[in-house]
């Protein structure tokens, strides 16, 4: 039975959830509280699987609970569910919450939120995940960089010059921005060659996920010489991912994370080339044996793919939820049913697209496309465009990329 906390001032909407989800008392077990401290008390008491809070609360309020929960209990997983919204407070959010709700919230959108995050936390919690982590023993963490720029989103008040400052603290770093920046993948009107005016076109949010993906692949070592795994051929993958995820999502409210979703897809080979190459080129043999996915084989030697391992990776360093739901559970679109068009549909869908346009990127030959299964597709992320649409789009973004 999964024990869920809910934290509210407002002893009415406790005691209206407590009415909504009786009917969830034989699956959950549930402790309704109306402050922080008190909330804190019942953890330090007992353990729990998720907390839902409101945000403004008097003395504690809920950014300050999350915030404590993550340092001390950080396999609970963390809901917001508040009728307050502060632009400045957002970026903080992202670290500190799994997923935002917002009031009034329906009986079924609270508990099918508290679902996935009861699914993510047993995917990520698999015993296997656990002991392969465990061996591995050593976890990168967050790129120097990227750290300060995640600081800088969580204070909500960094300025364009602070933000280039940062990325220019780094010349290497700073020079592949840009060259990122200026290929064909953004189609500026004209070349960028300062960084603030990179951050002042492309936007706080755009360079932040650059940064990240540049910097990660920067620091490769390169400890396992397979053409596979060299930094340059997972980067362009990676960007190739990022175009087409961005494109089918551009102008929504999940272009952002799901950009960042494909730039960090395979980021779990980050760790698994590193820590453990020769696994890594048995799972390789394996796979070329066989005639089986890649993925397949890893979880045959490894008992995990490089999709979970990186979902740990970035649930360490406290990126959005979304982008760690999508990278987890890239390989396994069959284990959850879509409600709707998200940050894991696009990077499912774009990994489609990708594998099959990908044949033709260098080759004169048009790809050939399966129709029906292009069509399947579409249908089981729940898609709000065509497949003609979404054939043109990735088309143009590749080409881009290429």
């Amino acid at each position: 039975m999964r024990r869920i906390l809910f934290v509210d001032d407002d002893r009415l909407l406790l005691d209206g959830l407590r009415g909504r989800l009786h009917t969830l008392r034989d699956a959950w077990e549930m402790v309704f509280v109306e402050s922080g401290p008190r909330a804190i008390t019942e953890l330090e008491q007992g353990k729990f699987d998720v907390i839902v809070t409101d945000m403004r609360m008097p003395g504690m309020d809920g950014l300050e609970l999350l915030k404590v929960v993550r340092e001390r209990w950080p396999e609970v997983m963390r809901i917001v569910l508040s009728g307050y919204s502060d632009t400045g407070q957002s970026g903080r959010l992202l670290t500190e919450a799994h997923q935002y709700l917002s009031k009034p919230c329906e009986a079924e959108q609270l508990t099918a939120a508290i679902a996935r995050c009861d699914e993510l936390h047993a995917l990520l919690a698999d015993a296997k995940l656990r002991a392969l982590v465990g061996s591995i023993g050593r976890l990168p963490s967050m790129p120097k960089i990227s750290a300060a720029l995640r600081e800088a989103s969580e204070r909500g008040d960094a300025s364009v010059k602070e933000i280039a400052r940062l990325i220019g603290s780094d010349p290497a770093i700073a020079a592949r921005v840009l060259q990122v920046v200026n290929s064909a993948f953004f189609r500026l009107p004209k070349r960028i060659t300062r960084l603030e005016a990179a951050v002042s076109y492309l936007g706080f949010a755009t360079i932040r996920n650059i940064a990240l993906s540049v910097e990660v692949f920067s620091n490769w070592q390169r400890k396992l010489r397979v053409s596979q795994f060299e930094p340059d051929t997972l980067l362009l993958q990676a960007q190739r991912m990022a175009a087409v995820a961005r494109a089918l999502t551009r102008g929504s409210s999940i272009c952002d994370d799901s950009m960042l979703a494909g730039l960090l897809h395979n980021i779990g080979y980050w760790i698994l080339v590193e820590e453990r190459p020769q696994e890594m080129l048995d799972a390789l043999t394996m796979a070329q044996s066989r005639g089986v996915a890649l993925h397949e084989a890893e979880r045959d030697v490894l008992g995990a793919t490089y999709a979970e391992i990186g979902a740990y990776l970035l649930g360490l360093w406290g990126l959005p939820y979304t982008v760690i739901e999508a990278v987890a559970l890239q390989r396994r679109p069959a284990d959850t049913p879509f409600g709707e068009f998200d940050v894991r549909a696009a990077l499912m869908l774009a990994r489609t697209l990708v594998d099959e346009l990908s044949r033709g990127v260098s080759s004169s030959a048009p790809p050939t496309w399966d129709e029906s299964a292009l069509e399947a597709s579409l249908r089981l992320v729940k898609a709000p465009f065509t497949s003609g649409e979404a054939r043109l789009w990735a088309e143009q973004a590749l080409r881009e990329v290429a």
